[in-house]
């Protein structure tokens, strides 16, 4: 994790639920700004091995994890993930004092937010929908982007806290629209990759320099952050980091499924999304999303 400067804020007595590539750090991050944390791991031993990191304590349930938390944290996998931590007899919302805000960081769908929300305020208590952008590194680096549907007195709760992990946390508009917000972030993801998929396989069949190129063009309108931090190594072939190409299916499955709700139509993320099928067929499953280029070779 790098070293950064955190505001001071007032210390609040926290849980996180979910303790993988990003929520580890994403915990991390809240220890080291001062605030109370207990964690929660499907696996103990992540979470024992965090707790040896970072100090702070686990608890063997979600529940027992909130107990006494002013704010909740969570990213875990999917959905039924999600449901497994936050319902129940052993869920979070059955150990949350009243008044206290859920925020989840997990990329899930609209009508699971909503669900939550719901659930939560018949308890008495918040729910905030707040997918994150910047992957890993955003996560480690405690530079994420927070896209955030739900109560604006919810979001004010939980804004000040989450900027320990992130460089940017917005309210969008109501429950579900952090999840919208997210899957208008990965539609953009997916023709911006694809398209720069296309241009280094042509420019490479040209015989060009293709990064000398990549300088070239990242310096006008063709600039992205894909074109920046995922140019060269494309060129390179080098596909061992980022965001996976399994996880980028998942998400655009939660876009497809909205998409079909909602009457939108999206034909190059439905193809784009076809192509990341054909990277998973050919074993690339775990590669950063810019293997797509692999496809053109």
């Amino acid at each position: 994790m790098t070293t950064r400067t955190y505001d001071v804020l007032p210390a609040r007595h926290v849980a996180f639920l979910g303790l993988g590539v990003m929520g580890s750090p994403m915990a991390g991050h809240l220890a080291r700004a001062g605030h109370a944390v207990t964690v929660y791991n499907r696996s103990p031993a992540k979470a024992a091995a965090w707790v040896a990191e970072y100090a702070g304590r686990s608890a063997p349930t979600p529940r027992e994890a909130a107990a006494g938390a002013d704010i909740v944290f969570a990213c875990v996998g999917n959905d039924d993930d999600l449901r497994s931590v936050v319902l129940g007899a052993d869920g979070a919302l059955a150990g949350m004092p009243e008044g206290a805000v859920f925020c989840d960081h997990t990329t899930a769908s609209a009508e699971v937010a909503r669900e939550l929300h719901g659930a939560a305020r018949h308890l008495g208590l918040h729910f905030v929908d707040a997918p994150v952008s910047g992957g890993q590194a955003g996560a480690v680096n405690g530079a994420l982007t927070v896209m955030c549907g739900g109560d604006q007195a919810a979001f004010d709760i939980i804004a000040p806290v989450a900027m320990a992990f992130s460089k940017a946390v917005t309210r969008v508009g109501a429950s579900g629209a952090g999840q919208q917000a997210k899957m208008v972030n990965q539609i953009c993801i997916a023709g911006l990759v694809q398209g720069l998929s296309e241009a280094i396989a042509f420019g490479q069949r040209a015989g060009l320099d293709m990064k000398q190129v990549l300088d070239v063009i990242g310096k006008g309108a063709a600039q992205s952050w894909q074109l920046d931090n995922r140019g060269k190594t494309m060129v390179d072939n080098q596909f061992d980091f980022g965001f996976a190409v399994d996880w980028m299916r998942k998400d655009l499955g939660l876009v497809l499924d909205e998409a079909r709700r909602n009457g939108a139509r999206l034909p190059v993320t439905a193809l784009v999304d076809q192509f990341y099928a054909d990277v998973q067929a050919q074993g690339g499953g775990r590669l950063d999303t810019s293997s797509l280029i692999r496809r053109l070779r």
